[in-house]
This record gives C-alpha cells, sequence and structure tokens, in this order.
C-alpha cells in the first residue's frame, strides 16, 4: 500500500491509498474555497447518559447532485471536486460539513448544572471513497480492491486513536437512498467519537455481567455458540464467520466476526487481512440477490444497507470483540422496514423476518 498526504484548499487533510507505486498524487486543490466554521457541540442527555451530538452547520452540506456535479469523483477539466487527481483507487478526506471537528469550541453553559451538560464537539469525520467510478459499488470491487479499503480503514483507525480525546473510532458504509444516502458516489465514512457511542456502551456493560457471571468473555462465548449451531450460520472462512444473530433486528441482519477475538481493525493478522476481502464481498453479493423479481430475477433497485464496524472503545473496552454488522431496512421486494413507533419511540424491536430464515435465505442466493 502506498500512502500519499496532501491538503485541500482550505486545509483540509486529503489521503490517497494506492497500490501502484507510479501513480501520480502530485496534484493541487485550486478552488476558492473558505475554511470552514465549525459549531459542534455534544449534550449530555440527562434521562439516558447518552451523548448527543448537535451540528446545526450541516443543514448546508450538499445534497443528493447529478452525477455530473459529484464532489468525490475525480477532478475533471472545469470541474473540480473534492479530489483533485484525475482518478484514484481509494481516497480519505476530511468531511468538509463534520458533525465532529478539533476545532470545534466550548459552549457558552454554566459549568456544573447536571441537567445542562455539554462539551465541545470535538473529533473528526473523515470520508473514505472506495473507488473513482461514480456508478459502481463496493460489491463490484476486485478483492484486491476491496483488501486496499480494508487497508485504509485500518490506517484511519490506527491515526485517529492517537487524536486528543478520541474515545471511538467508528468506520461505516451507508448505501441507497432508503438509508438517507446524500451522495450516490460508493463511499463511506469514519468517525472519531470523543465518547463511547450508546450501543457500545451498552454491549460493554453486558460483557462485564458476563464476565462476572461465568468468569468467560461473552463475544468468544457468542461466537462459539452460533459456530456449534449452523441453523444461522451464512457463511464460514478459516479466520472469519458469518451468522443472522438470534435476536436480530433487522429483517436481514448478518455479522461478520474473525474467529480470534481482537480489539479493533489494527489487531488483525495478514492470513485474518487476507481472506476478509473474498467474504465481504459475498456477502454483499448476496444481499443484492436477496430481493430478486419473478420476471428478471434481478433487484429492481440495489438493496438498501448499512455496514458498521464495531471497534473498542479506548476506554473499558478490553472485552469487546472487533466484528462487522451489515443489515437492510428491505424486508421485501418493494417493501421497507421503518422505525415505527415501538422501535423509534421505545427502542425496543419488532423484527418481521425469523433469523433462521433470514440466514436459509441468504445461503440460497450464494455465489
Amino acid at each position: 500500500m502506498i500512502r500519499t498526504t496532501s491538503k485541500l484548499a482550505d486545509g483540509r487533510e486529503l489521503i490517497y491509498f494506492d497500490t501502484d507505486v507510479q501513480a501520480d498524487r502530485d496534484t493541487v486543490d485550486l478552488r476558492p474555497l473558505d475554511a470552514s466554521a465549525n459549531g459542534s457541540e455534544i449534550r449530555r442527555d440527562p434521562v439516558t447518559g447518552a451523548w448527543v451530538t448537535i451540528a446545526a452547520h450541516r443543514q448546508a452540506r450538499t445534497y443528493q447532485p447529478p452525477a455530473d456535479e459529484c464532489p468525490l469523483c475525480p477532478s475533471r477539466d472545469g470541474r473540480a471536486s473534492e479530489i483533485p487527481a484525475g482518478d484514484y483507487q481509494v481516497a480519505v478526506f476530511e468531511n468538509r460539513f463534520p458533525s465532529l471537528a478539533a476545532d470545534s469550541r466550548d459552549p457558552d453553559y454554566p459549568a456544573g448544572d447536571p441537567l445542562r451538560t455539554a462539551l465541545a464537539g470535538t473529533g473528526r469525520c473523515e470520508v473514505v471513497c472506495f473507488t473513482a467510478d461514480h456508478h459502481a459499488s463496493f460489491a463490484d470491487l476486485d478483492e484486491d480492491h476491496a483488501r486496499l479499503v480494508l487497508d485504509a480503514w485500518t490506517d484511519r483507525t490506527a491515526e485517529l486513536h492517537t487524536l486528543p480525546g478520541v474515545e471511538q473510532v467508528y468506520c461505516f458504509e451507508n448505501r441507497g437512498a432508503e438509508i438517507g444516502v446524500t451522495l450516490g458516489h460508493p463511499h463511506g465514512q469514519i468517525y472519531a467519537f470523543p465518547f463511547t457511542t450508546p450501543r457500545t456502551a451498552r454491549m460493554v456493560e453486558q460483557a462485564t455481567r458476563h464476565r462476572e457471571a461465568t468468569g468467560r468473555n461473552l463475544f468468544e462465548d457468542l461466537l462459539a455458540a452460533e459456530r456449534a449451531d449452523p441453523r444461522r450460520t451464512v457463511l464460514t472462512g478459516r479466520h472469519w464467520t458469518a451468522f443472522v444473530p438470534f435476536a436480530a433486528r433487522w429483517p436481514y441482519e448478518v455479522h461478520l466476526y474473525p474467529n480470534r477475538r481482537v480489539a479493533d481493525l489494527t489487531h488483525l493478522t495478514e492470513a485474518e487481512r487476507a481472506e476478509f476481502p473474498g467474504l465481504y464481498l459475498e456477502l454483499l453479493r448476496r444481499f443484492d440477490r436477496l430481493f430478486t423479481t419473478a420476471d428478471t430475477h434481478e433487484n429492481a433497485t440495489p438493496t438498501p444497507y448499512i455496514s458498521a464496524w464495531h471497534q473498542a472503545p479506548a476506554t473499558g473496552g478490553a472485552e469487546l470483540a472487533l466484528h462487522l454488522e451489515l443489515f437492510t431496512v428491505r424486508r421485501a421486494a418493494g417493501k421497507l422496514k421503518y422505525l415505527a413507533g415501538v422501535e423509534a419511540g421505545m427502542d425496543a424491536f419488532v423484527n418481521d423476518v425469523a433469523p433462521e430464515h433470514a440466514a436459509e435465505r441468504l445461503r440460497e442466493v450464494a455465489s
């Protein structure tokens, strides 16, 4: 992997990841950009204890531009984008409209009020462009290119964890308008949070309880149980296992675990890294074959999904295990699972698809 770092016109960092040593990355962003003004803050919900990010400046972010105005495509004559180069393999840059930023200022609230706790929204948000091809998707990449994305995720996880105040690094992809994607170009994001996210905090709590009750690690026991019961297993390799969780929240939800417990991407071995691309690409391609039409046996539209890496936080995460959670909001062809009253209001999920059926269907659509 060749890593080349440069700056955009407003000072944001841009990093190219390449496998070609002769790739030309000696390009300059000539756009007349002013430095962005970020007013992010994080506020603690006194009822749940969870941190909520307030980032009102993001209302002005780019929203579903036409393909010929995509800011994630390479720059062309007469049209400059966020990527000055005329082509690229994988590119990562600081988000122009970040939810969290290093220059966020302390909010003007009286200190010591337990009902009004607020801090500067410090951290970092990055955009990961998986390919220069606007009309591709992650599933269209070959294994070498997917491995380059994995290397980029790993590089960013390592570097972002060194930033002052960062508690958790979260790499993820939102795909599809149904998910709320504002840019159609194949890309993901990375958030460096100044706090442990609520879902991770709940995982830490459950893992601690499991250790106290059994003396064992929750995630190791969970993976062993799923590997021993093939009803929900979707895909297995020498180093990774993919399964539908016993209490899946989403209609089609797959968790992909390394068979050896590690805290985050930086701790994977070369053998584990080498096997991941093939398994992950197969999972994504199966998702795209889930909802085929009777006449063409193809999806009318690509399957919308969220792909989320769960990594241990800097504080209190010794019991956690690295894993990827992949799920779709589509429950049938032409039907979406909306977060209705019980889910959105009470965080009590109701799943219309039995996990065992979902796993069976994901096995049926294997390549």
